[in-house]
């Protein structure tokens, strides 16, 4: 297990991402427990990107309940359909939001929150999860960002 990450400073996200993700696969390399790495990943990206807020939600008793985290104090539940997250699990598909202002239902956990992306946790065919990324700057996600942190969560080990 890697015990610090080496952050790169380019300016160019692929860049930033080609280096983090094979260190986020040795921190998570050996490790089963389902919590522990999803505390790690939040936590080397939001060390990597300096991003607002970073981390999982889990689907418990059909609503998103607040996961493992890096960031300020955050909503604890969602609704299926609702806001960003809930749309996401609702739809199993990555939304790309570059202003949250803009999007129907947007549930403001915090108002320094500009843009955000969410990408689904699926598991044996069904939504178990959303990763959610939230930046104070508009428009800070894009393609990129959606394929690279697609392939952070298929790092991630659902059935340990």
């Amino acid at each position: 297990m890697a015990e610090d990450l080496k952050i790169t400073t380019s300016e160019n996200k692929e860049e930033q991402y080609r280096s983090l993700i094979p260190q986020i696969e040795a921190l998570l390399f050996g490790e089963t427990d389902l919590i522990a790495n999803l505390a790690n990943v939040a936590a080397a990206l939001k060390e990597q990107f300096k991003w607002f807020w970073v981390g999982f939600y889990l689907v418990k008793n059909d609503q998103l309940v607040l996961g493992p985290f890096q960031g300020p104090v955050a909503c604890t539940r969602i609704a299926k359909e609702k806001g960003v997250c809930g749309t996401s699990w609702a739809k199993a598909e990555t939304l790309i939001v570059p202003d949250v202002e803009a999007f129907p239902g947007h549930i403001a956990c915090s108002s320094l929150s500009r843009s955000e992306i969410v990408l689904p946790l699926i598991y044996e065919g069904a939504v178990i999860g959303v990763l959610d990324v939230d930046s104070e700057e508009l428009s800070a996600f894009n393609e990129t960002d959606a394929k690279y942190l697609q392939e952070v969560i298929n790092l991630i080990k659902f059935n340990a």
